[in-house]
């Protein structure tokens, strides 16, 4: 396999040659005084309790104890992110699938995909799954935003937002009216320069599709250099951005790893703690301010549920005493799908030799990047992209394109035995809703997923059309010296029925669970959190992560989800504010801008 996927060989490698990588990580990203640094107290109150160290929770747990004054707890269900091959921007699929750092989710079996049981790995260590994604760095389309505030989440339009996707952001290109530059979160451009990528942008421009200097600015619509969060050669997830850097030296931040968050403490309607297992033990923690449940698109319904806030009757058949009747708390439930397009490619250009079957390829990569953090191991390779319109009448881009110069299958366990390239495409924003359900109160029992993909026709359709239009990219004249037989769906799947068969067989999740918590206005019965975040119905719980969105994003959802944690800081802390910003972006249809 390729470095991406199959970094086992470099860990093998760097075994032969005696090199202890747990402590060239210690002393050389973390820093020496890391491992004498003790967070343990006694004390079992806290102001904040914060469950979940993911890419919500680590903004929280930096921002809620940025005054000094404010004692905050984090629970975390996984490890630390004490590992080099989480900080290798290559080596992200090596996670992706090893249950160490991941929840290892499956869903039931999905009645538009053929019955399949499909996997979800979602992050379970430091930095959730921050530290376990693609590094695509994606805000979303402006009309996102304002499109949240017509449904109910007041305050948080795109001149809103954008002020806090800025206070979150170091791009390395400066700041400038859409850009951050004084942020946490490091946000960086490929380096690698394959002319792979070239092709495939020239290729785009070529089938009539704009080119963007900026997909996450002014104009989203395009093919062009996507930005990702790799900082000097190295993953920075929310935990390197938010959490490291704080961890040794705020004494008022404890945290705690390898927890599970069974229930929330009420003392009647009013959240006061946390019960939690730590090695087979149940303890509680009091928080006197507030508890935040941070714990992800899948896992926030499924504690909540767990403590009484759910449908009530649903609730009451598995014996779990109702607190607060929420009939939305896991509906809702969307998701981005992605289907491979693949050809082989004619010149040895792609990352086919940067595999165990060129073991030499493979010690050269995980030297230079172990010593100096440059080469193929500092990119997770997928450096070019776009976002188009699948057809004329849709308001903004509905389709998502992550090119790879790569051919891989099953979330990268298998890739294909050449030089070869793909093109992920996949619907930004389906009607196909899902659902979390309970399958029993133990807390431990993984919940049942139903994503509910493509059960709409409109859904199925745009898959179709992402199809037609990766193959009409790629027979541009660009990558005529690249192009070689296509490998999926193959040039025997031309009809409408044998390209839905092709869907429906082939077709895995993006990664982008969301929703799942709606944020809205109480009025409407299937709000579960209003929009300040805080859970109808109850006092002094808030939920602050993807699940609260009202509705998908159109793109990957690690930006959007700290930039909404850190706007709810602002808020949870009374801070007003940031100004609103007035920015424009451009319509794509129109080649108008608005003013916002």
């Amino acid at each position: 396999m390729s470095v991406i996927y199959q970094t086992g060989a470099i860990a093998r490698t760097m075994r032969y040659l005696r090199i202890n990588l747990n402590l060239l990580y210690s002393n050389k990203f973390l820093g020496a005084n890391e491992r004498l640094y003790s967070t343990k107290r006694s004390n079992t109150t806290y102001d904040y309790i914060i469950v979940g160290a993911g890419s919500a929770g680590c903004v929280l747990a930096n921002r809620l104890t940025e005054s000094g004054h404010d004692k905050v707890l984090v629970l975390e269900a996984g490890p630390k992110d004490s590992t080099w091959k989480i900080w290798m921007p290559a080596a992200c699929m090596y996670n992706l699938c090893d249950d160490k750092y991941n929840w290892y989710y499956h869903t039931e079996a999905e009645t538009a995909m053929n019955q399949r049981e499909m996997y979800w790995p979602r992050g379970k260590v430091w930095g959730g799954s921050s530290s376990l994604n693609a590094m695509v760095y994606i805000r979303g389309n402006p009309l996102d935003y304002d499109r949240w505030e017509q449904e109910g989440a007041t305050n948080w339009s795109y001149a809103n937002c954008l002020p806090y996707f800025k206070k979150a952001q170091t791009h390395e290109y400066g700041e400038n009216e859409y850009r951050g530059g004084n942020g946490p979160l490091c946000v960086s451009r490929g380096k690698t320069d394959n002319p792979l990528h070239h092709a495939f942008i020239q290729a785009g421009v070529e089938a009539g599709f704009p080119y963007t200097d900026d997909m996450n600015g002014y104009q989203q619509e395009g093919v062009g250099w996507m930005d990702m969060t790799i900082h000097k050669g190295m993953r920075w997830s929310a935990a390197a951005a938010y959490l490291h850097p704080i961890k040794k030296i705020r004494s008022n931040l404890e945290t705690k790893v390898k927890v599970l968050a069974t229930k929330i403490l009420f003392d009647k309607t009013k959240a006061i703690g946390i019960e939690y297992e730590e090695n087979g033990a149940v303890h509680k923690v009091f928080a006197e301010k507030e508890v935040i449940i941070s714990s992800g698109a899948v896992n926030t319904p499924q504690l909540l549920m767990l403590s009484g806030l759910g449908n009530g009757d649903e609730l009451k058949k598995l014996d779990i005493p109702v607190i607060s009747h929420l009939p939305g708390v896991g509906e809702n439930l969307q998701d981005h799908l992605d289907l491979c397009v693949q050809y082989k490619c004619l010149k040895p250009v792609s990352l086919y030799t940067a595999q165990w079957k060129y073991p030499h390829n493979m010690i050269k990569i995980g030297l230079e990047w172990f010593l100096f953090q440059k080469g193929l191991g500092a990119t997770a390779h997928f450096e070019s992209g776009g976002f188009i319109s699948s057809r004329e009448s849709v308001a903004h881009p509905d389709l998502q394109i992550h090119f790879l110069p790569l051919a891989t299958n099953d979330h990268g366990r298998t890739m294909a035995k050449c030089h070869s390239f793909q093109l992920h495409m996949g619907p930004m924003r389906p009607t196909s809703k899902g659902h979390i359900k309970l399958r029993s109160n133990n807390p431990r029992d993984y919940p049942k997923i139903v994503a509910n993909y493509l059960t709409t026709d409109g859904d199925m359709q745009e898959m179709v059309d992402s199809v037609r239009l990766a193959r009409e990219i790629v027979k541009q004249k660009a990558f005529d010296e690249f192009r070689g037989e296509e490998i999926q769906p193959g040039t025997d799947i031309q009809t409408r029925s044998e390209i839905e068969q092709f869907i429906r067989n082939t077709s895995d999740t993006n990664y982008h669970p969301s929703c799942t918590c709606k944020m809205g206005q109480p009025s409407d019965p299937m709000t579960v959190v209003d929009p300040e975040a805080n859970v109808v119905g109850v006092e002094n719980l808030r939920v602050v992560d993807a699940s609260i969105m009202p509705s998908i994003v159109s793109g990957n959802l690690n930006a959007p989800t700290i930039m909404i944690a850190e706007k709810m800081a602002d808020i949870i802390r009374g801070i007003p504010p940031l100004e609103k910003s007035k920015a424009t972006y451009c319509l794509p249809k129109s080649a108008s801008c608005m003013d916002v």
